[in-house]
């Protein structure tokens, strides 16, 4: 797929990108083998209106690479977007976070029931692998972009942070703690969208590294500022319930230092994001752009 002509308006950009990806979904959703009662349970968790910004990077960062999105690229971006979204689904679970709310609509579990959520969670995190394994023209890059995203999702990855953040629920403040849950629970998927996205547009190790650097980061940024508009943010804004953390006594930045010293926390992350790609050049603004608009967001 040939690049298009980048934009003056980053969020017509951004939205472009978005579209994209919904697009590789529904390619995937009408041509992989899902059974008929579990298929609308699938769309309606993949078509709910999600920001997608881990597919996008997957998407931007192989265009930098290579000057294309090419087609591993989208494929490895609807890979992503499951593993997200499967995660997304058992979180809302009572078990874990128990919420109602979702990208603005019922979870899984209030649209369909626990049993069905759990299972299309499941449903989720197998298909990724399956297309990653399937839909690649080259087996090397299927077996790293595999390899990458079962680090980044699995029991040193994002499960390891899960963990963490349940475990540290309405304990005594911990700095080493907390970091340790923002970079796993958020920072590693990041960190995994940029690489997948240099993996599929051929980088050498060291853009693959200032890449994963510059993702992982930007996770950081992601998920402090989440933390903050839990607090300073509605429902309505949010798209979810606003307050929870609080509520659940989760260990976050706003909860360890304020909403000030989180504020700068977050900006200096930023800018050690942006930081990373200085490598790239000029070539590399939409990604600096992109954690600006990550820190500065509303919802």
């Amino acid at each position: 797929m040939c690049a298009k002509p980048h934009t003056d308006d980053f969020h017509s950009d951004l939205k472009e990108a978005g579209q994209q990806v919904n697009v590789a979904l529904d390619r995937l959703l009408e041509s992989v083998p899902i059974s008929s009662d579990l298929r609308p349970v699938l769309v309606y968790t993949l078509q709910s209106p999600g920001k997608r910004i881990r597919s996008v990077l997957v998407l931007w960062c192989c265009e930098l690479v290579c000057g294309q999105v090419t087609e591993e690229a989208q494929v490895a971006a609807a890979a992503i977007e499951m593993v997200h979204t499967y995660s997304l689904v058992h979180d809302d679970l009572p078990a874990m976070d128990n919420d109602d709310i979702r990208r603005g609509r019922p979870t899984c579990h209030k649209a369909f029931d626990e049993a069905t959520a759990i299972l299309a969670g499941d449903a989720l995190l197998t298909m990724a692998f399956e297309v990653l394994a399937d839909r690649m023209h080259d087996p090397t890059v299927s077996m790293r972009l595999v390899r990458e995203l079962a680090q980044a999702a699995g029991p040193d990855g994002m499960i390891a942070g899960q963990m963490a953040d349940l475990l540290a629920e309405n304990s005594s403040p911990d700095p080493q703690a907390l970091r340790y849950i923002h970079v796993h629970k958020t920072g590693r998927l990041f960190g995994c969208a940029t690489a997948m996205g240099a993996i599929c547009g051929g980088a050498n190790p060291q853009q693959q590294q200032n890449l994963t650097d510059y993702g992982l980061t930007l996770g950081l940024v992601f998920q402090i500022t989440d933390d903050i508009l839990d607090v300073s943010a509605s429902s309505t804004q949010l798209g979810k319930t606003a307050g929870k953390d609080q509520k659940a006594g989760k260990l976050t930045y706003p909860a360890l230092v304020g909403l000030g010293q989180s504020q700068w926390i977050a900006q200096d992350l930023k800018d050690q994001a942006v930081a990373a790609l200085a490598p790239f050049g000029p070539k590399a603004e939409r990604l600096r752009r992109l954690a600006t608009a990550l820190l500065d967001r509303d919802r």
